[in-house]
């Protein structure tokens, strides 16, 4: 064959010119916006449904102040994911305030999601009784009853007697709450028994107190006790304690907070743990409730 015959069945791929090259980035761009306009969109709508439940959360915990009698009640809640795993009721059962506080395993959407579940079997076992061990003895029976889906749940549950101060309590778990007296003992409320979902016939104990006049008490969840610094260091017990302490001493030594008492204290430990974070993010949902009466 000859190179003339040769070159003529050769095949000459010539480059793509430059309007070829950049045909598809047109498309390309557009498609991206597309999905990019679509994204903004979903996360708009899933921050909405964040918020929404937000709301549902507070109006399924008790108000932030609340008063019977001579007794005030202050709560706070702060979620460190979107929705808080805690919780806080206050429910009336024949003319005494039962009081539970709850903090739920895990943090975030998965933890939140069950404080609905959680409140409402608090409200359906106070109101058949609302001695606080069987509150939680019938609690516990029914959480242990879907064990596999409810997480470990610490509570504590207390009821009140504003007429004569009288506080019955029992703790699932739950940190002891402090009982600060008017003359500076320090009680720690400890009775109780087992985490709620070990173990369905678990055994609890009921625990009474006098509230006195100028009596405080503080009840918490764990989120306090391991909020950290920038040094990695844990609030701890012990801040806890001196905390309240000093926030007691203010109420003696400064007239214009006495008609917010307890508001007064729960900002005094609030601002103290958060003075000691300073930058560093919460670890854990964080829930406060104070609970005094009046001199």
């Amino acid at each position: 064959m000859s190179q003339a015959g040769f070159a003529t069945r050769r095949r000459i791929t010539l480059p793509a010119s430059s309007n070829q090259r950049t045909r598809p980035i047109r498309p390309r761009r557009e498609e991206l916006e597309s999905r990019l306009t679509e994204l903004q969109h979903d996360y708009a709508e899933l921050h909405s449904a964040v918020f929404e439940a937000g709301q549902v959360h507070r109006r399924l915990c008790a108000p932030r102040l609340i008063r019977y009698r001579d007794v005030e009640i202050a709560s706070e809640i702060f979620a460190v994911r979107h929705l808080a795993g805690d919780f806080f009721t206050v429910n009336e059962a024949n003319g005494r305030a039962v009081l539970a506080l709850g903090d739920i395993s895990g943090k975030g959407l998965a933890a939140g999601m069950w404080t609905t579940h959680l409140v409402s079997l608090v409200g359906a076992r106070a109101a058949v009784n609302s001695d606080p061990e069987s509150v939680i003895a019938g609690v516990n029976r029914d959480v242990c009853l879907t064990a596999s889906l409810v997480p470990l749940t610490s509570l504590f549950v207390a009821r009140l007697d504003a007429s004569n101060g009288r506080l019955e309590y029992c703790s699932a778990g739950h940190p002891p709450a402090l009982l600060l007296r008017a003359n500076g003992q320090l009680e720690a409320l400890s009775d109780g028994g087992l985490l709620l979902g070990v173990m369905p016939n678990a055994p609890y104990i009921r625990g009474v107190v006098e509230l006195g006049r100028g009596d405080v008490l503080l009840a918490y969840s764990d989120g306090v006790l391991e909020a950290l610094n920038n040094a990695e260091e844990e609030f701890g017990l012990a801040r806890i304690e001196a905390q309240l302490r000093r926030a007691s001493l203010t109420l003696h030594d400064d007239p214009t907070v006495k008609n917010n008492s307890a508001e007064a204290v729960l900002f005094s430990v609030l601002a103290s743990v958060q003075d000691f974070a300073e930058t560093h993010p919460l670890v854990d949902d964080l829930s406060l409730v104070v609970i005094r009466r009046a001199q």
